[in-house]
């Protein structure tokens, strides 16, 4: 079996977050979702779990972190091109997500931030390795 990722999300509105990850350019895995929780696939080994609180409390021992005034980590996913970096930001703007700052080039890489409505901080980037600095 390939290795794979699940980030487990808490999330207050769990159909508002399903609308605002699908407009990032997630699909949804109905098998693995119901009424409590949406397996949101972003690629074959990448997937993001978004859970109820009531829910997400159900794996954890401590209290949920309010995301919306602390940061809990920064989630990164690449992309092909600053087009596309572009498209899916402002396709999450679009669905009513914040970007924090501005696109950030690095000359190597270009980046750009946005927050879905619970604070989860989320940037999406583009680099061209050829660009590395030596």
């Amino acid at each position: 079996m390939a290795k794979q990722i699940f980030i487990n999300l808490a999330v207050k509105d769990l159909q508002k977050s399903m609308a605002f990850y699908v407009a990032l350019g997630f699909t949804n895995n109905p098998q693995f979702s119901d009424d409590s929780g949406k397996c949101m696939v972003w690629s074959e080994n990448i997937f993001v779990m978004l859970l109820t609180h009531e829910k997400f409390s159900g794996f954890i021992t401590k209290p949920i972190a309010d995301t919306k005034s602390k940061v809990a980590g920064i989630f990164s996913l690449s992309v092909d091109s600053v087009d596309e970096v572009n498209s899916i930001i402002a396709n999450g703007l679009k669905a009513g997500g914040l970007e924090p700052n501005e696109m950030r080039d690095y000359g190597f890489m270009q980046q750009r931030t946005i927050e879905d409505f619970d604070g989860h901080t989320w940037e999406v980037f583009y680099m061209d390795i050829t660009k590395f600095p030596a």
